[in-house]
Parts: C-alpha cells; structure tokens; sequence
C-alpha cells in the first residue's frame, strides 16, 4: 500500500500555498505559485502537480484535502459578486441602508458608510409580519412574493437574500418564500437569513444574509470546479474547507454558507501562531501574518485567539471599528490592513510616502517580477534593501529583476522626494512597518490589551522578512518563526479540528428562566452542528461547548458566558447568574446588584479534540548553543547605521536545533527570508523554529 498523505492549500492574493504532509511520520513538501485570477483552481492544481512530483507520491494516495481561500473576502470588497436582490418585511428595505445610528468617525460631518451590496432597486418588500415572540401578526401575502419573482427574473437576478422581521423566531415565512422561488425561478440561488445568521438585529443579520447571498453563486462555482479537476488528477479524497472560525467544515456546507470562509486563510495562520504559543509555552503572543496582499493581526493569550461572533468587511476608515459591512458569522479575531509584499508605494500630495491598500497582486505583480508591472511595492523595496535574495525567490522558481525594482522606485518614489533608490526603499519600508505597528496597537486597544511584552510569531511569505523591525516599533523582544512559515496559513488547515458553531436568539430574563425552551433550543442546535462536522470526523473525540450571551436589563451589548451543565434544570438561572456575575466583574471590576440580567442568544460548538501533534516546548538552545559562522555574506541596509553592512547568509535547511546566528544575517529558505537584524540573535529550537532575541547570546 503507498504512502498516504493530506494535502492544505491556500489562495491568497497574490500566491496560492500547497502543503502535502504524510500520514506516516509528518514529513512535508510545501511550494508557492502565483495566484490565477481567472481560475483559482488552476494555481492550486499547479500547486499540487509540484509537490506532487517533488515527493514522488501519487495523487491517489491523498486521504484528504484542507482549503482556505480569500476569494469570498475580495469578491466582497471589489465588489464583483453576483448580482443579488433582497426579499424583505414591508417597511424594512432600507434597514441596510440605514446602518446603526452611532458615528463611528464622530467629528466629520461628510462620514462616508459602505455602501449596501444590494441596490434600493433590488431590495423588494413582502407583506408579512412576525412579532419578536415568533407570533404571526400579518400572513404571508403570496400575491407580493410573485409580484417581486417577477421583477428578479426580468432584472435577471443570480442570487436572492431572504430576510424578513424577527424571523429567527419563526422561520416559516422565510422557508414558503425559499419554496415559492424554486418554483418560478429554479436557476436563482437563495439565502435565509433565518440560516445564515438566526439572530437578533435585524442590520446585522440582513447585512450578513446579503454578503452571503452575495458570494454565494461564485463561490459554489469555484469549488465545484476545484472538485472536478481534482478527481480529474486522480485526487478523490474528502475535501474540507476552514472556516473564520478556525475549524473545519464540508464542501456542501461551504458552498450553502460562503460567508463563513471569509477570513478562511488567516485563520489557518492564527489556528498555527495558537499552536506555536501552547508549544513554545508563550503566554501573550501577537501573531503576525504578512502575505503579498496584506497583513494580519491576532492577539493570542493562553493558547487561545481572540474570537468573535462578528466582523467587518472592506472598513471604508482603515482601522474605525464600525466603518465597514458587519458580518455576524464566528470569526477569530483580527485587524487586517493593505500591507503586503505587492503593497503599491507613491508619494501623495503632502509629499509623504504613502503604501496600499492596493496591490500589484501576481498579475502584473511587483515590478521585480519582470511580468508589466511597473508600480513600485513593498517587495521591491525589499529587493533593493537585500532583504531578498534576487537569485533564489521562491525557492530558485523565480529570478527578480533588481534594475526593474530599482527604476520603479526611483519613478514613483525617489523622483518626488529627491531620494537614492536606497532612500526610497527604506522609506517605503518603514511606512509599511509603521503601518503595521499602528494596526497592532489600534487593535490592542479596541479589545483592551496591550502589545508590549508579548511573543510575535511571523509566518507569510514577507513577515519574518519585516518581524524584527516591527518588533523594534512594538517594543518587543522576541520573535518566533514557526517552521515553515512561508506558507503557515496552510499548514494551519493542517491542524485546524473539523468543527462548526450554531447560534440560535431565544430572549429571556433570569428571573422568568426557562429551561425547557434553553434545552430544547440546545438540542436543535446540536442536531445541526452534528449534521454538520459527522461526515467530516476522523478518528477524534467531540468536544461540545455551550455559551449563552447575556446582559443586565436595558445594556446595549452582551457577554460570553460558560454554560456548563449539559442538561439546565432548577437550579440553571442562578448558576448562569453567578457565572454572568463573574464574567462581568473579570472584564468591568465590578457587578451591579439588584439588576435583571437577561439572554439574548445561545451558541453551541460541536467539535473534534483536535489533530495537532505534541510536540515538545523545545529545549534551552542556550545550554545546547553551537554557534554558526557564515560560509557567505550578502549586502543588507541597516536601519540603525543607515548605511549597508555586510550580513551572514544561512540556509534553514541547514540548521539544527541548538544552531544559534548573530546578527546581521539572512536566514534563507524556500517561501520566505527571515531578516536578523544587528543585536538580534537567531536560534533553532527543538521544533524547528527560529527563535529571534533582542541581545540574546
């Protein structure tokens, strides 16, 4: 019998990662190929030829394939989706539109919104009502349904997003239209928001069931397509795709509910960052995720990211919390800004050096590329900066053209400002890095931490090339690069457990608890959830994890609360009291007392017990230390002597754990470069992973 193997891929903006991991001992074969545009599934496939072929394994030895991509983030944010319509309560198509009453950007008074992914011309009323109790106080009038069939089929509409007045308590009205429409219009995809997002606030939940509805017909065309060439390969292994929520999930229940796949590939790089935390036994780690697009964020404490049961998509302020299309799916929690290796540089008209948000992408890509493009980016800079070795770009796939990247960035950049091309590269450099840094700060505050004295964990193709500058700005002074990390996002699906979360909205106060109505909401939520992730299961346990989001009586926002018991019974309410009380004091330093406290939503989380392997913490390199002299140098700038300095050059390949570097040095690799600065030190833990010191050594 051959060898079995799993295969992870991601589509990023600019590159698509592949991983194939073997079932027997661990072993990996990772590549980067440039995105393709007109078909994803063709940079995937290429892909999996290439490891493949690197492995010696056949493709009919794949027992399964893991799969994140951006596609559904960018259709939303270029707005290239399908064009899709709104079926909505009578009186209520423009509660999209209206957004939320607060200011997210309170001082000025031309404050630009997102605008609505449905036109006020596609948002069509139907006569029906239902009270917040699931009590039916208007019927469905059939005759407004047909009459708004009509216009979708003579607009020629792809996708239809259903959601009506409280209709997470009572789907029934929502379900007779879902019929009526495959009746009259059997091509036309449709999306409930009673399915989608079965939850209280109706912006939210109408936002959510558009943006789903939205990416919905695209996304079910990719992935069939992914299916049918990979059975064409040879490849007829079960293929599961992660979710926002960093877990896994079906092809079927991916293509029914896109909108969940929306942060799909940074959450495979947080799910590996959260892994390398638990090993390395790091209890504050900031994970840092830089691709060729743009940058992720993710604060991660005790093993755990930050999660969410909200998101917002294209934020028309970078970092204004409120300024973009909310999205109410599970998500782990992250700030991502236009900060990659294709990140487009140019000088405004305030004479300052300004990067993204957009992009080179892969086609043209970055002037370097030596592919028609001819805007200065980020990895040009790099080029010019010997951050990059030109010769051996991914992994000798591709040589960079240095006299493109250099004419780029004296047309865009040096010209303006009177700069050498080094000027300019290092400008743009630190415009990124401060970019980044102000991201990681503005993120740490709008969840109440704080950046300083944590871990950064760098993985993407350009993060360990920008880790240790960032950590000089974040005043941070180690930095870990797990192995492999040129493609971690991918490697992250690796380990990622098959999983999936249902919310239900079933209002209630403490002091008129009932238990019946919680367990039986429970119970449907774990039918659901169970459908769901038993087809995906491997040999792992489940693990089930009940939350109830609650607040006092007239507070605006809720919290997670922990429940316990597996079966509410009498004495639930005060338990979930004391558990609220808790929670409450543990985030606010205090409670307050002879207030109702009430239950707006519960969610359940059915999942397996995880697949990572164990892996040692590592031991002390110190005590282990062999230190490395360079075979060769190689001309990098350095931004304290800001001049070029001779800098070691190593092949990760290579090391060894207990290896230890002094910087400056460029540690070298297939999909990335890791950059270590002067007063730096680089050592190679047990694991694998580099380990980089301020003053180590």
């Amino acid at each position: 019998m051959s060898t079995q193997y799993r295969l992870a891929a991601d589509i990023g903006g600019t590159f698509t990662d592949v991983v194939l991991e073997r079932d027997d001992d661990g072993a990996r074969v990772t590549t980067k190929v440039l995105t393709t545009y007109d078909d994803p599934a063709n940079g995937v496939m290429q892909g999996i030829d290439r490891v493949l072929a690197e492995s010696g394994l056949p493709a009919e030895g794949a027992s399964l394939v893991l799969h994140g991509t951006t596609l559904a983030t960018n259709a939303l944010i270029e707005r290239r989706g399908a064009k899709t319509a709104l079926l909505t309560t009578e009186g209520h198509r423009d509660a999209v539109e209206m957004a939320l009453e607060n200011r997210f950007e309170q001082y000025d008074v031309n404050i630009d919104r997102p605008r609505p992914l449905v036109p006020r011309s596609l948002r069509l009323p139907i006569r029906e009502r239902v009270d917040a109790e699931g009590e039916v106080l208007i019927p469905l009038d059939a005759t407004s349904v047909r009459a708004a069939a009509a216009v979708l089929q003579a607009q020629s509409v792809e996708s239809v997003a259903v959601g009506f007045l409280h209709g997470y308590a009572n789907v029934s009205h929502e379900e007779q239209v879902a019929r009526m429409l495959e009746d009259v219009l059997p091509g036309v995809s449709v999306t409930l928001a009673s399915r989608v997002c079965p939850e209280i606030r109706e912006y939210e939940r109408l936002s959510t069931a558009c943006a789903n509805a939205y990416v919905k017909p695209m996304m079910a065309r990719y992935l069939e397509s992914l299916q049918q060439q990979l059975v064409a390969r040879g490849i007829r292994a079960p293929v599961l795709m992660m979710t926002s929520g960093g877990g896994l999930t079906t092809l079927n229940n991916a293509m029914e509910f896109p909108i969940r796949l929306v942060e799909s590939g940074p959450a495979g790089g947080a799910i590996l960052a959260a892994q390398v935390a638990r090993d390395g036994g790091y209890d504050s780690v900031l994970s840092f995720d830089m691709g060729g697009t743009t940058a992720k964020i993710c604060l991660i404490d005790d093993g755990q990211p930050l999660f969410s049961r909200s998101f917002e998509v294209d934020r028309v302020y970078r970092f204004k919390k409120g300024s973009g299309l909310p999205v109410r799916i599970p998500v782990i929690e992250m700030v991502e800004i236009g900060a990659g290796g294709g990140s487009k540089a140019r000088v405004d008209k305030l004479q300052r050096i300004t990067v993204g948000p957009d992009s080179a992408g892969s086609e043209p890509g970055p002037a370097c590329y030596g592919r028609g493009g001819d805007a200065a980016t980020v990895t040009d800079a790099d080029v010019l900066l010997g951050k990059l070795d030109a010769q051996a770009f991914a992994g000798g796939a591709m040589t960079l053209d240095v006299g493109c990247a250099r004419s780029a960035l004296l047309q865009d950049v040096g010209a303006p400002l009177a700069m050498d091309e080094t000027s300019a590269a290092f400008g743009v450099s630190e415009v990124v890095d401060e970019n980044m840094a102000a991201a990681a700060r503005a993120h740490a505050v709008e969840w109440g931490q704080q950046t300083e004295r944590r871990t950064l964990v760098a993985y993407g193709g350009a993060g360990p090339l920008h880790a240790a500058r960032l950590a000089d700005k974040l005043k941070l002074d180690r930095v870990v690069v797990p192995a492999g990390a040129g493609v971690g996002s991918a490697i992250g699906f690796l380990i990622a457990p098959v999983s999936y979360e249902v919310v239900r909205s079933r209002y209630m106060r403490l002091s008129e608890f009932h238990a019946r109505a919680a367990n039986s909401a429970f119970e449907e939520m774990r039918a659901e959830a169970l459908a769901v992730v038993a087809p995906a299961m491997r040999e792992s346990e489940l693990i089930e994890t009940r939350r109830a989001y609650m607040r006092y009586v007239g507070q605006g926002y809720e919290i997670a609360v922990a429940v316990v018991e597996r079966e509410l019974g009498e004495g639930a309410a005060a338990n979930l009291r004391e558990a609220f009380d808790q929670e409450y004091a543990r985030l606010y330093g205090r409670t307050i007392p002879n207030l109702d406290v009430e239950v707006l939503s519960w969610t359940l989380t059915l999942g397996e017990t995880g697949t990572a392997p164990a892996v040692s913490a590592g031991r002390s390199v110190e005590t282990h230390a062999r230190w490395l002299a360079a075979e060769s140098t190689v001309s990098l700038f350095d931004a304290e002597e800001d001049l070029n300095i001779e800098a070691g050059r190593y092949l990760r390949a290579d090391l060894e754990a207990g290896d230890c570097i002094r910087g400056p040095a460029l540690i070298v690799e297939a999909q990335t470069t890791t950059v270590v600065p002067g007063g730096f030190v680089a050592a190679v833990s047990e694991r694998g992973d580099l380990l980089l010191t301020r003053g180590g050594g």
